[in-house]
């Protein structure tokens, strides 16, 4: 039976206001249907987490379609790898000159999907992507190799390569996620074969049309909406491929990883879970401390994977950062409907999601810790809202203390001495960021180096900047993205010897 699915088809947004949203796969700067169906059917239905009610449907891609969008990048390479670095460069600035005019809709279309805050939230992700973009298109034309002497009548050169690459993105930064990977991999000369989430599938296949309005060539950017288990299984194993870039679970990427090994070898980048710790010393501002904690681990409702979801507060001072913590989240946190300009925090993404957040806070009270819910008489009913949750009275070997529960629930426990605090910092399979309190200086950078994370935030929380390498260690994955390092995962290196007078 032949799908009646329109391409593209008119949503109405919670003002009243309409866009056109694209519904098909882009591949080869065209929206297209796919050429089989997957194994759940040739159509995603995506939700409205405000609501629980269904947005839309878009196609869903198999793993023919894959191979269909791989094809196209690796012809699109052909030409594309012998473009000017200049010319790169104008393509990312009127491409970050379309995302500003696109702003709103982008933005509007993160909240409806994702259930973001439009004002607080979605128009600061929409805004990044356009920054990031200028920011790599001023290292487009910048990503020199190395001249090497060896002898007086020998050298050697090294070049930058780039890569045909495949990107699987998550659902809790739809659009701003992606842009850490096509951003840097654009600006290299990459062509790429893009998954997102079936979750939030809408403003990517929003942006791909700007892509091609902005002048790319077909097929240097491909947009794939489907299951991961059939397009990000596929994009992990195909051979057309030479890299595959990730960010989401631990779990998930753990199995890209194994796919590359087992096809081709491809280069693989991750960006995965974290469980990050907040350490608050005694001399640390209580005041300030409490305003960056309750956004570091509030902010997205807590689907961030730098969230602080363990806090660590010297016993000494306790139970005055509880008493100020606790008051700091009724301040900084309104939920409802995430169009509305007083919003400051939206429902968790999912049913799925809301059911394992909400497992995950029994938990937490079956094992004996104290639940703390300030704003519980606040929290719309409807929808997948989840109140802001705070255990106390946490032991080291509770499962809401070591594992990521990716919502907006945090522990806070005690420590006596430096070396307890890292210890306990430190006693987690994850590391991706860390944030230390204190105003004693010597003591932010002793600490600082003990504490196993990527990123380590001296009396802040989650303020990254697209100028600075982002990644993390142990479990939470492998390579930087951001910064100059990014351009390191999206090129091999070639080296050409020279030998200009020297015989045999």
């Amino acid at each position: 039976m032949v799908s009646t699915l329109p391409l593209i088809s008119s949503i109405e947004l919670p003002s009243g206001a309409k866009y056109e949203q694209p519904l098909g796969l882009f591949i080869d700067n065209e929206f297209v249907k796919p050429v089989s169906t997957a194994g759940k059917g040739e159509k995603l239905i995506t939700v409205n987490p405000s609501t629980g009610k269904p947005i839309t449907e878009v196609y869903c891609a198999s793993e023919k379609d894959v191979d269909v969008a791989v094809k196209a990048a690796n012809k699109a390479m052909e030409t594309w790898k012998s473009v000017e670095p200049t010319v790169r460069v104008e393509l990312l600035l009127k491409l970050a000159d379309l995302v500003d005019e696109h702003t709103q809709t982008l933005a509007a279309i993160e909240a409806l999907d994702s259930g973001k805050p439009l004002n607080s939230n979605a128009m600061a992700d929409v805004e990044s992507v356009a920054s990031y973009l200028r920011y790599c298109a001023g290292w487009a034309d910048k990503l020199h190799g190395k001249q090497i002497p060896i002898s007086s009548t020998c050298m050697a050169i090294t070049k930058r390569v780039p890569l045909i690459v495949g990107c699987i993105v998550p659902w809790n930064y739809p659009i701003s996620m992606a842009s850490w990977k096509f951003c840097p991999a654009l600006a290299a000369g990459c062509t790429i074969v893009m998954k997102s989430s079936e979750i939030t599938p809408l403003s990517l296949l929003y942006f791909a049309q700007l892509v091609k309005l902005a002048g790319f060539p077909p097929g240097v950017f491909n947009v794939l909406s489907g299951y991961g288990k059939d397009v990000g299984s596929a994009i992990s194993r195909h051979p057309g491929l030479g890299k595959v870039a990730f960010t989401g679970s631990t779990l998930t990427g753990k199995k890209v990883m194994a796919d590359a090994a087992n096809s081709n070898l491809k280069s693989v980048s991750l960006e995965c879970g974290g469980k990050s710790p907040l350490i608050v010393f005694e001399d640390a501002d209580l005041k300030e401390c409490a305003k960056w904690a309750s956004f570091g681990v509030m902010y997205n409702t807590g689907q961030n994977c730098t969230a602080n979801s363990r806090i660590l507060v010297d016993e000494k001072i306790f139970d005055s950062f509880l008493k100020i913590f606790l008051g700091q989240l009724k301040k900084d946190w309104k939920l409802g409907n995430v169009f509305s300009e007083s919003t400051t925090m939206g429902p968790v993404v999912s049913q799925q999601q809301y059911d394992r957040v909400q497992s995950y806070i029994k938990i937490g009270v079956e094992e004996g810790a104290t639940l703390h819910q300030p704003l519980l008489d606040t929290t719309p009913s409807a929808g997948f809202y989840i109140s802001p949750s705070v255990f106390t009275n946490v032991k080291e070997d509770m499962r809401i203390v070591k594992e990521e529960i990716f919502g907006p629930v945090v522990t806070i426990s005690k420590f006596s001495t430096e070396s307890e605090a890292v210890k306990k910092a430190n006693d987690t399979i994850y590391g991706l960021a860390a944030m230390i309190f204190t105003t004693n200086f010597e003591r932010a950078n002793r600490v600082a180096d003990q504490v196993e994370a990527g990123s380590i935030y001296l009396n802040s929380s989650n303020n990254e900047d697209v100028r600075v390498p982002f990644g993390g260690m142990k479990m939470s994955g492998i390579g930087r993205e951001l910064g100059e390092e990014a351009f390191n995962l999206y090129t091999v290196s070639k080296s050409i010897y020279y030998n200009y007078g020297s015989k045999l």
